[in-house]
């Protein structure tokens, strides 16, 4: 029997007053994409939540108690994630520099090196330009502290009108509920984007982007909607693309007729049927060709009949070259 991996430490960084929608939010969106990885049984590691803090006890944005926290770490696992969140701006305000035990573990830390990971949310992104992790990066925050970032952090390359910014393993977001579209980012990185759609589909959220950040994968494109049906199609579609996707079966997965899912289609997808299998199948056969495969394998793979369907699908997606050559670019 295979091992089971041992699980992604995520170390969520808390002080007095920060914002609770901050951790909650990511946190909620790593306990369900763990759920998923298990019952997919993917070969992705499940998260493990930790709590720390330079103090016992915290209280948060809203009032809530938050107790028993974990101590500040002396040492982190391989991989490891570290999320630092913002604070009320009442609290900055009041008390603008963290406890120096705080700024000594942070001093401690490089994104980078053995995996670490770098996660800021809203304005803890100030908290990590303090601690001198974001010079010579290019980063983001909540609109209202773009200033306060590019003065505590002069080595900076601050970046607005962005939901996050990737810079290596540093990652940032801007204000509250962009740490969530990060996390689903995350989640798609690790897990793969099924399962980023799914927990987005739980939590209700629509799957997005920066204005300057890639385009969404065609595994996540069209599903930024709320239709239940629709998932349930999409979801089957993306776990077996080889399979015949005939507009008949799809309907059998929603429960309705051919016509009723081309209008749910249209009207929440913005794409007919066909396109949607014909994006997902291209999106399969990409990887596999960035991958090694060749392209009859990976036509094979992604569930096109010949080599020259996938050449053709290609074709009329509009993407640059051919396979042949996208394979060639990723060796």
């Amino acid at each position: 029997m295979r091992n089971r991996p041992l699980p992604k430490q995520v170390v969520f960084v808390l002080q007095d007053h920060s914002l609770v929608l901050d951790w909650a939010g990511p946190a909620e969106a790593l306990r369900l994409a763990s759920l998923e990885i298990t019952a997919l049984k993917l070969a992705a590691e499940p998260f493990e939540l930790r709590f720390v803090s330079a103090h016992a006890e915290a209280t948060g944005s809203v009032g809530v108690q938050l107790q028993a926290l974990e101590p500040l770490p002396d040492t982190l696992p391989l991989g490891s994630w570290v999320v630092l969140v913002g604070r009320t701006s009442a609290a900055e305000q009041r008390q603008p520099q963290p406890p120096q035990a705080l700024m000594a573990w942070l001093a401690r830390l490089s994104p980078g090196r053995e995996g670490l990971r770098l996660v800021t949310v809203c304005s803890g992104a100030l908290l990590a330009a303090r601690a001198g992790l974001l010079a010579g990066r290019r980063a983001t925050t909540h609109h209202q502290h773009l200033n306060d970032l590019a003065r505590l952090a002069p080595g900076c390359t601050v970046l607005q009108d962005r939901v996050f910014v990737e810079d290596g393993e540093v990652f940032t977001s801007a204000g509250v509920t962009a740490g969530i579209d990060l996390a689903l980012h995350l989640i798609a990185r690790h897990a793969g984007e099924l399962v980023a759609a799914r927990v987005a589909e739980q939590m209700a959220v629509a799957l997005r982007r920066g204005p300057a950040d890639p385009e969404l994968s065609p595994l996540l494109a069209h599903r930024q909607h709320l239709s239940a049906r629709l998932h349930r199609v999409q979801d089957a579609v993306s776990e077996a693309p080889a399979q015949d996707w005939s507009i008949e079966r799809m309907a059998a997965f929603a429960a309705t007729t051919p016509r009723t899912l081309s209008r749910l289609f249209a009207q929440h997808g913005g794409v007919s049927p066909q396109a949607y299998v014909r994006g997902v199948r291209l999106a399969v056969a990409r990887r596999a060709l960035e991958a090694g495969a060749s392209v009859a394998a990976a036509s094979e793979t992604a569930g096109f009949s010949t080599e020259l369907q996938l050449r053709r699908a290609w074709a009329a997606a509009g993407w640059p070259g051919t396979p042949s050559a996208a394979r060639r670019a990723a060796r």
